[in-house]
């Protein structure tokens, strides 16, 4: 007869069937987290300060001021060289309105290159970027549904603590809504990575900000402070800062940026210049395809199950047939990878879909996962994160998920991807 087990040995057993339960535990809604004005008689100090690409070889930098002064950058060796913009601010309802906000795009750069630079001739503070390469190996940093708590402040932790090239975020700031200071806070608590890396972004539902009669026009705040590269060359240009796309790595990857919340019917703006977008793709042939948008076409968690299909239905061929790689979205407030997919079923020449809406919003996270277990959803969870995803060459990238656990970066999953331009079973519709 058999010894029984010791009851080490049941611990043992029972510790390790519990694992997946136990291992992390979900934190509740995080706490608000305000960065407050800086406390200067000096009302030309630059705040809020933050960079994105334009083309190949420029940077745009948007900062602010509280009283108005020059557009002007000064950057390179000893700051001898010097770029000149406008400035602009609006007004919401009649309780706010915002600093001074300039912009002003610098340039021509080299790749892979370090510029120190300072802002409407002030010598107070001093920042300095790096510029991307210009070729593979390419870095970036993706984060979802970011906002202001103290989780969105662990999340910036760990994107410090390790380089990228340019960050994604697809939607949801500052979640400022009518609460319009907490735009300015959020400038400010994002400047220490967003003033030396592009932040390149695309709309969420609280960047809308509508109020039907008192403020109709959506998206002021939005467009104003954070003006992405849609015009940057008049031959391509969508005509909409909620839209647009971009060229890195010399143009071995490509990047869509939808607008979930500008019309996506077939003839509306943004269908149109897709169509064109994806055909000029097409002949420049690039190696990787990323498509950015806020809602989620695939979705497990209860929360928004379903909610953009009509966009699905819409754009999914076009992106399908194009042969995108991966699309990336937030809204849902968890992270989820999902198998390659068309058409709600596992197709091996479709995206990878991600969702990391799990930045660190103050609404906290969604734990309602649709049961069973979808078989085309790879990896699912409910914790506070980013991710990063690291083309190493024409062939193959590495996406990691970093989980925020006791203010360690933890990779909690990750998988290599193969690119859809190097299989002979996927190659581009012609």
């Amino acid at each position: 007869m058999a010894s029984p087990p010791s009851a080490l040995l049941v611990a043992i057993v029972a510790c390790s069937l519990l694992a997946c339960a136990v291992a992390y535990i979900r934190p509740p809604p995080s706490r608000p987290l305000y960065v407050p004005h800086a406390n200067s008689i000096d009302y030309l100090l630059p705040e809020q300060v933050h960079i994105s690409l334009v083309g190949a070889d420029r940077m745009r930098i948007k900062w602010t001021t509280e009283d108005d002064g020059p557009s002007v950058v000064e950057y390179g060796s000893q700051y001898s060289l010097k770029a000149t913009g406008s400035s602009d601010d609006y007004s919401y309802l009649l309780f706010y309105r915002s600093p001074h906000i300039h912009d002003v795009v610098i340039g021509p750069l080299s790749p892979s290159t370090v510029y120190d630079y300072r802002l409407g001739m002030n010598s107070a503070r001093n920042f300095s970027l790096k510029t991307p390469p210009n070729s593979l190996p390419f870095n970036f940093a993706v984060v979802g549904d970011l906002g202001q708590t103290v989780s969105s402040g662990s999340t910036l932790d760990h994107l410090a603590a390790a380089d990228y090239d340019v960050l994604l975020l697809p939607g949801d700031l500052s979640y400022a809504g009518v609460e319009q200071p907490l735009w300015d806070s959020f400038g400010r608590l994002v400047e220490p990575l967003a003033s030396s890396r592009p932040w390149m972004v695309t709309q969420g539902e609280y960047e809308t900000e509508r109020i039907p009669l008192i403020h109709p026009k959506k998206f002021v705040a939005y467009n104003m402070r954070w003006r992405m590269p849609y015009d940057a060359d008049p031959a391509t240009s969508s005509g909409s800062n909620l839209f647009y796309s971009f060229d890195v790595a010399g143009g071995a990857i490509h990047v869509i940026m939808l607008g979930s919340y500008a019309d996506y019917d077939t003839g509306s703006p943004q269908q149109s210049w897709l169509a064109a977008d994806l055909a000029r793709m097409e002949q420049q042939r690039p190696q990787w395809a990323v498509a950015v948008m806020h809602a989620p076409w695939y979705n497990t968690n209860d929360a928004h199950h379903l909610e953009f299909e009509e966009m699905r239905v819409a754009l999914e061929a076009m992106l399908y047939e194009a042969r995108v790689d991966v699309v990336f979205s937030g809204h849902v407030h968890a992270y989820e990878r999902f198998a390659r997919v068309f058409n709600g079923s596992s197709d091996l020449c479709g995206p990878v879909h991600i969702t990391i809406g799990d930045g660190g919003n103050v609404e906290g996270l969604v734990t309602d996962f649709l049961l069973p277990h979808p078989a085309i959803s790879l990896f699912r969870e409910a914790s506070f994160g980013h991710g990063r995803f690291e083309v190493a060459n024409a062939t193959h990238a590495l996406w990691t998920w970093h989980r925020n656990d006791d203010n360690v970066a933890v990779a909690a999953d990750q998988v290599w991807i193969t690119s859809l331009a190097s299989d002979p079973n996927c190659q581009r519709k012609r």
